[in-house]
């Protein structure tokens, strides 16, 4: 049986039952509709104030609401949406944009908004074709996939032989991030196995610092290392936390050199370096596999650390890791410039 909208005919005759206070279930009867249909259109239409039905009033209501169904933007107002497209193109996330999107311009959003806003640019949430008028916004998301699909999480085990101090015996105030000076360290690989580039991020303030490598040995990767933070103060250079690479091995020369004590994290436990992890994830989005970093420029690298440096974060409750990291600077009374990416190796 297909549903028919009340008409103001019946509306109005709904009025003239409720003056001879008949009740929902015999005026529904009467009418040859659901009591639930006639119960939701007197509770939607009868306020509190006056206790009195206005078919007319009613019935432009329902037109209203008739008109405008399905038809209204995913976000706010044209203002909100300026903001989140121009964002996405920067590479922030839903999550981050909906983060920052207060501090800059005073409004709220939902990433989950963002999100629907995305794929409602396409026919059936993503499976369909683009519509009229819209962008495919998809390419600027980390993943870019064409639909939305859950995650999935897959483990794996190795027998665990540490080249040096293995992350066990990390002092277990790092894990806490309560202090500034705990790095963590990895290599992104270039495409062909060519040399590729070196990662230093801090744990706290997730600053990072993008070093190009002039080849695939552990000197390249130890200078790369005592290059980006031999500016430091002591006080930033805590503890440095690597995988069991190769590329690691010199590691008695870092501690040495930089003061900073080197912790190997367990094979396939990329959460163990998760803030390392999720920031190299972060430059593929701007330099993805299959890039050759040897022929990407210095000037390149150092935009890309500076748009990082500069991504408000969710766990700093939206600030940037810059801001964050100058203002840990101000409480030790330290004023230094962070130096650019340099060749080194």
């Amino acid at each position: 049986m297909q549903y028919k909208h009340l008409t103001i005919e019946e509306r109005e005759y709904i009025q003239r039952s409720l003056w001879e206070k008949k009740s929902g279930r015999s005026i529904a009867n009467d009418l040859g509709r659901s009591p639930a249909s006639i119960c939701r259109e007197i509770k939607r239409n009868l306020p509190l104030e006056r206790f009195l039905y206005t078919p007319r009033l009613a019935q432009e209501r329902a037109l209203k609401k008739r008109k405008n169904r399905g038809r209204q933007d995913r976000l706010k107002n044209q203002t909100i949406r300026d903001y989140v497209i121009s964002h996405l193109r920067l590479r922030w996330s839903p999550e981050q944009i909906a983060g920052r999107i207060q501090i800059d311009i005073g409004k709220s959003i939902s990433h989950e908004a963002i999100y629907q806003y995305i794929y409602h640019q396409f026919h059936r949430e993503g499976h369909g074709y683009l519509k009229t008028g819209c962008q495919d916004l998809r390419t600027y998301l980390r993943r870019r996939k064409k639909r939305r699909t859950p995650k999935g999480l897959r483990r794996c085990q190795r027998i665990f032989k540490p080249r040096g101090s293995s992350i066990e015996a990390r002092p277990t105030v790092v894990a806490k991030r309560s202090r500034i000076g705990d790095w963590e360290g990895d290599t992104v690989e270039s495409i062909n196995h060519k040399p590729g580039i070196n990662t230093l991020v801090e744990r706290k303030t997730g600053l990072v610092f993008i070093t190009k490598l002039k080849d695939r040995t552990s000197q390249a990767t130890t200078l790369a290392v005592i290059e980006r933070t031999n500016w430091l103060p002591r006080i930033l250079k805590q503890t440095l936390t690597i995988d069991n690479g190769p590329e690691n091995q010199a590691w008695q020369k870092i501690e040495s050199r930089t003061g900073l004590r080197c912790f190997y994290a367990h094979p396939y436990c990329s959460g163990e370096r998760g803030t390392n992890e999720n920031t190299n994830g972060l430059i593929r989005d701007y330099l993805p596999k299959k890039t050759d970093f040897t022929e990407i420029s210095q000037e390149e690298l150092s935009r890309v650390e500076y748009m990082l440096n500069a991504r408000p974060r969710k766990r700093l409750d939206w600030r940037t890791p810059l801001e964050i990291f100058t203002k840990e600077l101000n409480k030790f009374k330290i004023n230094i410039s962070i130096p650019s990416v340099a060749l080194v190796g």
